[in-house]
């Protein structure tokens, strides 16, 4: 495909405005009645020593050696930008995943696709200009497409990963574990007796947690020690678009890199209840439908490793949310609450936050007995 050309007007998608990386995702129509989606990223300033490194985009902060340090994040808060080729929010990461034609074969045959998409470099930064995949949005998946998604999941994940110099590596800690938490709340008496969450939070849910939280690095390693996989890393509903020839289009490859076999599995199934997008009176139902065809796809593909290895990470992938709960904690007494930045009915939202974070829980204290 080519960028547009000529006159076009826009209109802003809804995307995570919090991270540095990304300044505008839009649906642009060009003079022809086209349309594209256009992604503009943004890389961090430079320091001193970075400045005049030679390099195309993506290349310029790639280390020399192996040991070199990483860069820092650059910006404000969890969701700062970063030079580190191998960090989890490394900026120019989409660009080489659209630049890659073998990562896009590596998806053949998967029942999976990368849109098509073109890059344009600028200054400080690139842009992606990206088909506008035609079919049903992620948001709207019925149980058979998320049965669909998980098994093309399995089949692309029992390939040999492709290892970059830009792919991440250590997301799952790096991500989870970097980011400011009130965790004191978990044993204020206070923050448990706030309405929105005495009313509408399981029994149990507290106990639960500050176990999870306890054996946070338990979980963590858990994870660490499963068989390795080439992941999306941000695989949920919001990235996927089912086209009417049943192929899945993967979006917002920005994240992708090394990861547990399950371990996207264990980002897509609670990430659907935690910003209003599946009833979690059906999360059962759904994390079942996934693993099953998630082996399924597995099998398929060639992988014959234990199943169980595969569950076990999947469950304990989910301590990627310690952090969700004291944060709730933390804004119940707020007089409005959104659900993927956009306003949310509170007590709808505690109450179906409530069922999931349980469900976490007791998934991730199944993961500990093993």
């Amino acid at each position: 495909m080519s960028a547009p050309r000529g006159r076009t007007t826009a209109t802003t998608l809804r995307h995570n405005p919090l991270n540095a990386v990304t300044a505008a995702v839009e649906r642009i129509t060009d003079e022809s009645g086209h349309t594209y989606i256009r992604k503009e990223l943004h890389a961090p300033p430079q320091t001193p020593d970075e400045v005049g490194r030679p390099g195309a985009v993506g290349k310029a902060a790639v280390p020399e050696a192996v040991g070199e340090t990483r860069a820092p994040a650059a910006g404000q808060g969890a969701w700062a930008a970063s030079t580190d080729v191998r960090h989890w929010n490394y900026w120019g990461r989409e660009v080489e995943v659209y630049r890659d034609r073998e990562w896009r074969e590596r998806l053949a045959g998967t029942g999976l696709v990368l849109p098509e998409g073109e890059v344009e470099e600028f200054d400080g930064g690139a842009v992606l200009y990206l088909e506008d995949v035609v079919g049903k949005s992620g948001t709207e998946f019925s149980l058979a497409d998320h049965a669909a998604l998980a098994r093309g999941c399995g089949r692309w994940q029992a390939r040999p990963a492709l290892v970059r110099a830009w792919t991440s590596e250590g997301f799952l800690r790096d991500y989870s574990t970097t980011r400011v938490v009130p965790w004191e709340l978990l044993g204020d008496d206070d923050a448990w007796r706030q309405p929105l969450v005495a009313e509408n939070w399981p029994a149990g849910l507290r106990d639960g947690w500050q176990h999870l939280v306890a054996h946070r690095d338990e979980l963590l390693r858990i994870v660490e020690q499963a068989p390795r996989a080439g992941c999306h890393l941000d695989l949920w509903v919001c990235n996927l678009i089912r086209r009417t020839d049943g192929e899945i289009a993967l979006l917002d490859w920005a994240f992708a890199g090394d990861g547990a076999v399950g371990e996207d599995l264990g980002n897509h199934i609670p990430d659907a209840v935690f910003d209003l997008f599946w009833p979690a009176e059906r999360l059962p139902e759904l994390a079942e439908t996934c693993i099953g065809n998630y082996l399924d796809g597995l099998r398929e593909g060639g992988w014959r490793g234990d199943p169980d290895v595969v569950r076990r990470a999947v469950m304990a992938s989910t301590v990627k949310y310690a952090w969700l709960l004291p944060g709730l904690l933390g804004r119940a007494s707020e007089p409005s609450h959104q659900a993927y930045h956009q306003e949310a009915d509170s007590q709808h939202l505690f109450q179906q936050r409530g069922l999931a974070l349980s469900f976490v829980a007791d998934w991730c204290a199944e993961a500990l007995r093993g």
